[in-house]
């Protein structure tokens, strides 16, 4: 299980290290994807078609949310090959869209990885830190 947060550097050329705790769990070819609330999901290769299930459901006919969804996530994943150090360069148009700068936090979310710039994840946690007791109410009353 992916649990825990850990912050890394990110170079000039968006290179990064993915902590070896999340690396050993991961695999060799991780898939890292754009993913909601502007950061990046980093997925093990055999935990990717899980993920994918999750959010469109098994549907014969492919609709408009699930056709957006493939084109939100699937055509923004790229299969990494971390060096021996377990770094990886994040290609340019999903390090953008996270507005990745100096700083990344890898947040291990049990199936997947969040990387979050380091600012935007302070402002997220301090949201969800508020809103903790409210977003508990709200599940609560939809497993009713």
């Amino acid at each position: 299980m992916l649990i825990g947060s850990y912050t890394a550097i990110l170079s000039p050329k968006r290179r990064i290290a993915i902590p070896k705790k999340f690396l050993n769990q991961l695999g060799l070819k991780p898939i890292l994807a754009k993913w909601y609330e502007g950061c990046l999901v980093l997925v093990a290769r055999k935990s990717w078609e899980a993920l994918l299930k999750r959010l469109t459901g098994e549907e014969k006919i492919i609709t408009r949310a699930q056709r957006d969804t493939d084109r939100f996530i699937l055509a923004s994943a790229y299969e990494l090959f971390p060096d021996k150090q377990g770094r990886v360069i994040i290609p340019e148009q999903i390090a953008s869209y996270a507005g990745l700068k100096n700083e990344a936090v890898f947040l291990g979310l049990g199936d997947r990885v969040e990387i979050w710039d380091k600012d935007a994840w302070k402002t997220r946690e301090e949201y969800v830190a508020k809103e903790a007791a409210e977003l508990l109410e709200r599940l609560s009353k939809k497993n009713e």
